[in-house]
């Protein structure tokens, strides 16, 4: 199993490429690997919570101040817990906050506090994924080491046609696996070489 040991933290924010999730949840949780999802609120118009807590097997996150849940430090230990946070779909709105820093709901809180690595997965139409600002805020987030598996050219649901459309699943998941066996790697101790001795 590619993933055993390791933790991703995948979320969602609101756009229609959130039906193409689950997909990528059964490929982590198939190679092993534990799984949290946290969803926006917008993200829950386009899929249910449910729908994801029966692919990960574990509660899904969504409010940043949950009635009757004991929440003071969660987002801390959130942001503590993976080895790598995806975020797919990923929209305009949240690369914009993200880039200025704004931590409104439980995901952009998250990231905000974490030391781990995060992976973006943008999906938008194509006037958007275009828009100035929102290259802008691309280049600021590449530039400062956020990592991106870049939207494909096709189809949108709008009927429009052009770079935007969230790369697939599959595309995603090796992207993850890639980069978390490379972490893995790095992190190996050296072998330090062994003296053979001479017989006396």
């Amino acid at each position: 199993m590619p993933l055993t040991g390791k933790k991703v933290l995948v979320g969602l924010t609101g756009g229609i490429a959130c039906y193409k999730i689950p997909y990528l949840v059964r490929f982590l949780h198939k190679a092993n690997a534990e799984i949290q999802v946290v969803m926006t609120e917008a993200a829950t118009r386009f899929i249910t919570p449910l729908t994801l807590e029966s692919v990960s097997n574990r509660p899904v996150a969504v409010k940043l101040f949950p009635e009757g849940e004991y929440v003071s430090t969660r987002h801390i230990d959130m942001a503590e817990w993976p080895d790598l946070i995806v975020v797919a779909p990923a929209t305009a709105n949240f690369l914009g906050k993200v880039a200025s820093g704004i931590s409104d709901d439980l995901l952009t809180t998250i990231i905000c506090a974490s030391p781990r690595p995060v992976m973006i997965a943008p999906a938008m139409n194509p006037q958007m994924w275009n828009n100035p600002v929102t290259q802008k805020n691309l280049s600021y987030l590449r530039e400062i080491g956020y990592r991106f598996v870049d939207p494909d050219e096709g189809d949108m649901a709008c009927d429009h046609v052009g770079v935007g459309r969230m790369a697939e699943p599959d595309q995603i998941f090796d992207r993850v696996k890639t980069f978390l066996a490379g972490k893995a790697q790095k992190k190996k101790p050296l072998k330090r070489p062994t003296r053979s001795r001479a017989k006396k």
